[in-house]
């Protein structure tokens, strides 16, 4: 039987290596804004949704390797990034099934807008 070697971390516990920061947090949400909005639009046009969370890691990866950032900081900005996906999807399979049931019918008045946005914080918070 062959030895085996002892696993190391690519981040071990004793590095101090930034990971949330201002940079990587306005990146990941300026992703989360584009692909939560590419997400929406193909979801109501298509029915189906895409999984924002490779193009938020790509995308992401390659801003922060510009900026010379860490993994970590890359890591951060996907998680962030892929965020806007999940709220999409939560807003346009929910509130088209309201309209089209006649719970809010007419749908545009600004009590229903004010309602289905809290619906969307609050699905958003949780």
């Amino acid at each position: 039987m062959a030895e085996q070697k002892p696993f190391v971390p690519f981040v071990s516990p004793e590095t101090n290596m930034a990971e949330f920061t201002v940079r990587a947090l306005l990146i990941g949400l300026v992703l989360a804004v584009v692909l939560g909005a590419a997400n929406a639009y193909l979801g109501l046009k298509a029915g189906m949704t895409i999984a924002a969370t490779y193009p938020a890691a790509v995308i992401g990866m390659a801003l922060i390797k510009l900026m010379k950032g860490t993994i970590l900081e890359e890591n951060f900005t996907r998680t962030v990034g892929s965020i806007g996906e999940s709220i999409a999807a939560g807003a346009i399979f929910t509130l088209p099934a309201f309209f089209i049931a006649g719970i809010w019918n007419p749908f545009f008045t600004p009590g229903n807008y004010m309602i289905s946005a809290a619906i969307m914080v609050a699905g958003g918070i949780l």
